[in-house]
């Protein structure tokens, strides 16, 4: 099955990527580390899961009930067997009627149950799928933001819709043949029991041996299943990247090196593979020679009790048919404990996803709208503990209204400052606040109401205008209308076919780079908040759109805290304050007549582009 891409523009970093090709060796275990948790056992791996299936109980009864009728009607098919050869070929008076007519009731009755049990057992998985997949999207929406550095799009996508409806479907599978198969052993050797004890007893020989295969190969199906996850997700971040990425590729003729890295993904993934193949495919010929010998011995016992004992053709035949249709049961038992464990493995992943994500926690402060004044208090912000800070000790005050342009070298900490404001990001220490009240007791959901954002990197969802404009809220035409004017687009929006039900298309592919803009400035009019940021707002567009969209802005900006993040220093010369960054730091605030007068950071800056 194919698997999308990712639709999120990004360009791929080694930041991003959460399985570089060469990872760092692991540190040793010192002496004193415990030992490793004990793998659960296939009970404890099926009550995991199990909450997300409980409102399917009542289908997986049906199943169940269906499955042992089905069963039940197995030994009555070598049952038939006695009569017709003790009475049909000897001369008896068996009505010649009664076989056929019994034959087909067996198979129907039998074809029915079959039915019944896979449908109920199906739709008892697909709606505990579904369940758990609405879990994990809610948690996708509410998980912390550091769970979308730790994994790649790719990565979350391939889990959430794939992995888990795959694992499904193998589930479903491979638990029916064990229900239908356990219950059809269960029938026959009962069977075989009330025909010759004895005999059976030869059987039973069988399925300890059985048994102690599967759990040995189960726990190495297990672990490769794992890594054959995790090679498949490294494998599809490489396609990730390359199909992002694919311009600058193309023009640093680096596609020898990145077919050579997906080679060795694919070579990794490949060799998983095989020894997920040879590891259940063993089962299968140990099963079928432990069959075998068990058969041989009943045979050699049944020849020898006929002589001694009398048996009838009838009653050997018939427990020679029951014997051999128990091979068919255990070979599916032997051969389920590969899928059964890639369908948990599967759907464990989903699970382990809920576990590592956990929700993010708010506090309960929360009013419709904030004044907008902004602290920040000797904040220090560490995105990993061996890297210097991105923010280090930064202090500043922001007025209610106030235009504040934040500027500086890259990786002086703007998009860093600007990532705490929403709590995308936590410092380490220090306090942010929002009128007086730290961000950590807002409710969250409060908080974000306060922040409009328009960024150089507009994303857009596969809808209609009026959809990506009244994003997150209840749609009112009037304010759509009103925000598209505010964002000069009315007149373009009037004169599609569609109106505000035209499509946009894939992130916004039906519009040009100024009217994706300006449609993002139309999502900040219609949300109201009071406080904007402006990142890179209009750094990608050409003259003309740029003054389209600055006017927009100009008109979006009025009565708001605005905080402009701005490599050209031309279109924030008029802001209130600028604040100057450098090393996440705070090194000159002014306005711009001021800054270029002190000769500092920000005039050396101003003197550079000017230059050019």
């Amino acid at each position: 099955m194919r698997r999308p891409l990712s639709a999120r523009r990004h360009t791929p970093t080694a930041r991003h990527n959460p399985r570089p090709d060469n990872p760092p060796a692991p540190a040793p275990c010192p002496s004193a580390c415990r030992r490793a948790p004990a793998m659960p056992t296939l009970l404890q791996r099926f009550a995991r899961i199990t909450p997300y299936f409980r409102q399917s109980r009542l289908a997986v009864v049906v199943a169940f009930a269906a499955s042992l009728v089905g069963a039940l009607t197995e030994p009555l098919i070598p049952e038939l067997m006695k009569p017709l050869l003790d009475q049909g070929f000897t001369g008896g008076k068996l009505p010649l009627w009664m076989v056929p007519v019994a034959i087909v009731g067996l198979f129907a009755v039998r074809g029915l149950a079959g039915f019944v049990a896979q449908y109920a057992l199906s739709w008892a998985a697909h709606r505990g799928v579904q369940n758990l997949r609405e879990a994990l999207f809610q948690r996708l929406l509410t998980a912390q933001p550091a769970l979308f550095t730790r994994h790649s799009a790719s990565s979350l996508t391939n889990t959430l819709v794939y992995e888990v409806q795959n694992g499904a479907s193998q589930l479903v599978n491979s638990i029916l043949t064990l229900l239908k198969d356990s219950l059809t052993l269960v029938a026959l050797l009962t069977y075989l029991l009330w025909l010759n004890w004895k005999l059976t007893l030869f059987v039973g020989v069988l399925f300890p041996a059985v048994a102690l295969l599967m759990r040995s190969v189960g726990k190495r199906l297990h672990r490769l299943a794992r890594e054959g996850q995790d090679a498949t997700d490294a494998l599809a971040y490489v396609v990730e990247e390359n199909v992002l990425a694919w311009r600058i590729v193309r023009l640093h003729g680096a596609a020898r090196v990145q077919a050579q890295r997906f080679d060795r993904h694919a070579l990794t993934l490949r060799r998983v593979l095989l020894k997920i193949v040879a590891s259940s495919g063993v089962m299968t010929p140990l099963t079928q020679l432990f069959t075998a010998l068990a058969l041989s011995g009943v045979i050699v016992v049944a020849l020898w009790q006929s002589g001694a004992t009398g048996s009838t053709v009838g009653g050997f035949v018939a427990f020679i048919t029951a014997m051999l249709m128990l091979v068919a049961p255990v070979k599916h038992l032997s051969d389920v404990m590969a899928p059964i464990t890639r369908g948990l493995a599967a759907i464990e992943r989903g699970l382990a996803l809920l576990d590592e994500s956990p929700a993010e926690v708010g506090g309960t402060h929360s009013v419709d709208r904030a004044a907008g004044r902004l602290e920040l208090r000797d904040v220090v912000l560490r995105y990993r503990d061996d890297q210097a800070p991105a923010l280090n000790g930064l202090t500043l005050s922001i007025a209610a209204g106030e235009t504040v342009a934040l500027v500086g070298p890259s990786g002086a900490g703007k998009s860093s400052l600007i990532n705490l404001l929403p709590r995308f990001v936590v410092p380490g220490s220090g306090q942010v606040l929002l009128d007086g009240v730290p961000l950590a007791e807002w409710q969250t959901d409060a908080l974000r109401r306060q922040f409009a954002l328009v960024s150089q990197d507009v994303v857009m969802f596969n809808d209609s205008i009026a959809a990506n404009v009244a994003l997150g809220d209840d749609f009112d035409a009037a304010r759509v209308h009103a925000a598209l004017a505010g964002a000069n687009l009315a007149d373009f929006v009037a004169g599609l076919p569609q109106g505000l039900d035209s499509p946009v298309g894939h992130n916004g592919s039906q519009l040009s780079g100024g009217q994706r803009q300006r449609l993002a400035i139309a999502r900040a009019l219609y949300k109201d908040a009071p406080i904007l940021i402006l990142d890179e707002a209009t750094s990608a567009l050409d003259n003309e759109s740029e003054r389209a969209v600055q006017a927009a802005l100009e008109t979006l900006m009025r009565g708001r805290t605005t905080l402009i993040i701005a490599h050209r220093l031309s279109t924030i010369e008029h802001a209130d304050r600028i604040v100057v960054m450098d090393a996440g730091r705070v090194v000159e605030v002014g306005a711009h007549a001021e800054l270029l007068a002190q000769g500092g950071l920000y005039a050396r800056l101003h003197a550079m582009q000017f230059r050019s």
